[in-house]
This record gives C-alpha cells, sequence and structure tokens, in this order.
C-alpha cells in the first residue's frame, strides 16, 4: 500500500525530481502549488501538467495572494518593515504562507507525510519545517535534496533515466518572484564584494524622463493608484507595472540567516520600496511621537519574526493588533516621482495632518504660545542638566 505525501510543488528542478524519486521509494505523490503573486495563468497551467506528467496523483494550485496580503503584506505595510533598513522580505515572508497552504491538503488528504525541495543550504528549509513541526506534529517531514545532499547533475541524470527530459538550462542566476518582489541570487551574492549585472536582474529602465505617482492610503492600507480606487492587491500591481518601467527597487540585502550564517542576496521590489516609503511618509504627518517611536520598535521585531519563520508566536498577532491601531488615521494620498532606477517621495494630503496651521506654521508664526512662554520653558527643560553640571562642571 503506498504511502501518502503532499509535497509542495514549484516544477523547478529540485521539486520535480522529488515527485519520480519519492514514487520510487513507495509514496503516493501528491502536489501542490502554492501561488503568492509569482506566477501568471499560463505558468499555473504549464506547473500543473508537469506535475501530472511527472505522475503525480493528483495536483492542486491554490491561489493565496489575497491571504499572503490580509494576513502578511498588509501589516509589513503598516510597519514600514524593511530588513535591515534594506528588504521589504520580499520572499521570505511569503514561505509561511505557502506552508501553511500545503498543510490544508495535508489534512484534507489525510496524508502521513509531507515534503518539500528545500537544500540544507537555506532559510526556507526552516520556514516549511517550523510550520509542519508546530502544527502538523504527527505528520513526517521529508526533504530529500536536503536529506541526501543531492547535486544538480544528480538529479538532472535522474530525470533524464526515468524519460522526464525538459531541456533543464543551467540558469546564470536563482530567482524567485512574488507580488512583494523577487529575489537573485547568483555568484556575485556569494562574496561581500561581488554586484549583480543589468542583465541579472528582471525589469529595466525602458522609460526615460520623470512620472508623478499619486498613491492613496485609507486606514493604512493602499486603495487607490493615481485617483482610480481599486483593491490592494490590484494595488500593488498598479504601482508595480509603473515602477519596474523605470528599473526601480534594487538592491542588496545582506543579514543574518536563521541557520547561523550571513546571507546576502539581491532583489528587486520596486512596488514595496515605493508603497513602504509613501506611507511611512504619510504616517509622519498623522501619528503623534510616541506612535512613531514604538511603532519603530515593535516592525522591527515583528519583521524579524515573519523573517525567521516564528510567524505563528502569538506575540505576532499582538503586534499586528497594536499596528492596526495605530493605522486609523493613515488615510491620504502621497505623490511620487519616478525616475530611472529612482524614486523621490514629494509630498502628502490628509485630513489628518497633524501639520495643521490653525497652530502656527514651523519656523515662521506660532500661535498657540508666545515667546516668554518657550524662555519658561527652556528654563524647567534645561534644570536637570544644569543641577548635574554644577555638580560635575569638570567633565
Amino acid at each position: 500500500m503506498s504511502k501518502k505525501v503532499v509535497l509542495a510543488f514549484s516544477g523547478g528542478l529540485d521539486t520535480s525530481f522529488c515527485v519520480p524519486y519519492l514514487k520510487e521509494q513507495g509514496y503516493e505523490v501528491h502536489t501542490v502549488m502554492v501561488n503568492t503573486g509569482g506566477f501568471d495563468s499560463k505558468e499555473v497551467t504549464r506547473i500543473e501538467k508537469r506535475a501530472k506528467d511527472l505522475g503525480a496523483a493528483s495536483h492542486t494550485t491554490v491561489d493565496a495572494v489575497d491571504t499572503y496580503y490580509k494576513k502578511g503584506i498588509k501589516y509589513l505595510i503598516f510597519g514600514n518593515v524593511l530588513k535591515n533598513d534594506t528588504y521589504p522580505l520580499s520572499v521570505s515572508s511569503e514561505r509561511i504562507f505557502q506552508a501553511l497552504e500545503v498543510l490544508k491538503l495535508v489534512k484534507k488528504l489525510k496524508a502521513e507525510y509531507v515534503a518539500h525541495g528545500s537544500t540544507g543550504a537555506g532559510n526556507d528549509q526552516v520556514r516549511f519545517d517550523v510550520v509542519f513541526n508546530v502544527l502538523a506534529p504527527n505528520v513526517k517531514i521529508i526533504a530529500p535534496i536536503r536529506e541526501h545532499s543531492f547535486q544538480r547533475k544528480y538529479e538532472i541524470d535522474y530525470l533524464v533515466k526515468h524519460g522526464f527530459d525538459f531541456s533543464w538550462s543551467k540558469s546564470k542566476y536563482s530567482i524567485n518572484q512574488g507580488i512583494w518582489g523577487s529575489s537573485i541570487g547568483g555568484v556575485e551574492t556569494l562574496s561581500s564584494d561581488g554586484y549583480l549585472p543589468e542583465e541579472a536582474y528582471l525589469h529595466h529602465a525602458t522609460k526615460q524622463g520623470t512620472e508623478k505617482l499619486s498613491i492613496e492610503f485609507k486606514k493604512g492600507e493602499i486603495v487607490g493608484v493615481n485617483g482610480k480606487k481599486m483593491d490592494s492587491v490590484s494595488a500593488i500591481r498598479e504601482v508595480a507595472k509603473h515602477a519596474n518601467a523605470y528599473g526601480i527597487g534594487r538592491d542588496i540585502h545582506i543579514g543574518d540567516t536563521i541557520i547561523g550564517i550571513k546571507g546576502r542576496v539581491g532583489f528587486e521590489a520596486a512596488a514595496p520600496l515605493v508603497i513602504i516609503k509613501a506611507h511611512h511618509l504619510l504616517e509622519k504627518h498623522v501619528l503623534v511621537k510616541g506612535q512613531l517611536n514604538w511603532k519603530d520598535h515593535i516592525s522591527i521585531y515583528y519583521g524579524q519574526l515573519m523573517h525567521e519563520a516564528q510567524y505563528l508566536d502569538p506575540t505576532a498577532r499582538d503586534m499586528e493588533a497594536f499596528l492596526e491601531s495605530t493605522q486609523k488615521n493613515v488615510t491620504g494620498t502621497v505623490d511620487v516621482l519616478l525616475r530611472p532606477y529612482c524614486f523621490f517621495v514629494l509630498g502628502c494630503k490628509s485630513k489628518y495632518d497633524l501639520m495643521n496651521s490653525h497652530f502656527g506654521a514651523y519656523g515662521e508664526l506660532n500661535k498657540s504660545y508666545t515667546g516668554e512662554d518657550v524662555i519658561g520653558f527652556t528654563k524647567v527643560t534645561s534644570n536637570p542638566l544644569k543641577i548635574y553640571y554644577s555638580l560635575h562642571n569638570e567633565k
């Protein structure tokens, strides 16, 4: 009797190898592809056909883009999350939601095993394993590539031997795409001084000159672009369409991996960077100092939980509640100027803007206090330091 296994399937070499390999080991393989925005309809059809050609007992396609936005991306925007002030968690934030969808099929099929094609060298293996271990502790995890350290040549030779020659071409760069950006790995990212060439990126500056983009937010969520109302997922794609044409959003992230080594990866995330910077500007106009201060602290930790496979930690739900609470007045429009390979946040309009002229204009006129009030205020404010320096003047 076959042992039932659900395989997280992307259609790439590693997961394609896993299908006939697991079948040969006596498993009944059910593949599932979870789309978090990286595949169009043609690619989805191609992946489904490949799974069936490889011999999968069944194949399931899950569109998880809306779920990914509502439970992940939304809070990354609320928190202006940029890992190490650079990386918008473009791909690392997807894996938790992909793993959760895979588990739904595991439970539906009452499978005894769950599998993925991760190697033993990166973060993704941890992200998948943690979800499976926490939410399905009785389901056994299989990761053939990691367990046997299979190399690319071995996998290709194995597939060809079993009649599956999909003309695997050795891509110079490893690219993962999603609605919140793409990661790009290559030989250049393996050293500290390497940089990715133009050919490595997915989008290039096909437009010249400048273009102004108006982004509308309602309670922190993006709800419109250039005066046109739309749902948040469509708005993200609309910003991406405009910004990608200028080759915007390129950078290289360097940080600590979950497995304890430094990692370096290139990325292209035009929409995330433009949206986060626009959202942050609006917040600086409508939130008070304490909200901005605590958001900075909480957002860093929230991004760390998401990045390091700890999204299921209940602390993350507490942080999401705080972040959501801060967004009540984050409503308005932000203008952004796009130009080849860069952008500038210009300004914003909001009925909740705390730069309210009723109280005065910075550097120009005060309407709520007098100069004499300031003299008294500075005397009180400076008093603790006056006491200190009266005793420690020699320092």
